[in-house]
């Protein structure tokens, strides 16, 4: 159980064909160590964000908020995961909705490794090394796209072009969801202004 909750989730990293097969076929993947992933991710940003060195950090530490770093990173991650869902229900893919959060939260691995420990070197980084900060950070970015892109088509068994096509879509989807949402979020704070005020008239009259 130790082996999986420790070396798994790094065996993606290096060798994810192999890992993400295993993780559909041979039930390598845990629900629990998936939701881990995730919060060491959203505790990674919040690091980052708070005690970064100020060379690499124009944040303001004032207008820092944790609830909102881990809706942008809860809220997204999800979202993804039903849009590719929804997505790959039409298009014949064999991934289950479990599969694709095991996959989706097993790639955000790169950042786990990467964050935490620059985010301390960060503190004592001289002006010659910001370049090499922002190098890491933007591979981490890149090994979890492909991470995520293998895990995709592997859960799915999608070729590479349909994997391509089902990603542009989920994207698309996941903007389709979201312009729903705040159109449906707007009528409701509408019909409650709405029927507040009726409700304010009808006690000034009495």
């Amino acid at each position: 159980m130790k082996q999986d909750f420790f070396q798994f989730p790094l065996q993606v990293i290096v060798k994810p064909f192999e890992s993400f097969w295993d993780m559909k076929y041979e039930n390598r993947g845990k629900l629990k160590v998936a939701f881990t992933l995730i919060v060491l991710t959203i505790l990674a940003v919040i690091l980052q964000k708070k005690y970064a060195g100020f060379l690499v950090n124009y944040n303001d530490p004032r207008t820092l908020n944790s609830l909102v770093d881990i809706a942008t990173i809860l809220f997204p991650f999800f979202l993804w995961c039903v849009a590719n869902w929804s997505i790959t229900t039409l298009m014949g893919g064999e991934g289950k909705f479990k599969e694709i959060v095991l996959a989706t939260a097993y790639s955000l691995t790169p950042f786990i490794i990467v964050y935490l420990p620059m985010t301390f070197i960060s503190r004592y980084m001289a002006n010659e090394e910001v370049a090499f900060y922002y190098l890491l950070l933007s591979i981490a970015s890149l090994w979890f796209v492909w991470l995520l892109f293998v895990g995709i088509m592997t859960v799915h068994q999608y070729t590479v072009l349909k994997t391509v096509t089902t990603i542009v879509l989920t994207i698309i989807v996941m903007g389709i969801i979201v312009f729903l949402g705040a159109l449906v979020f707007s009528m409701l704070q509408q019909m409650y202004d709405f029927i507040y005020n009726v409700y304010r008239e009808i006690l000034f009259r009495t």
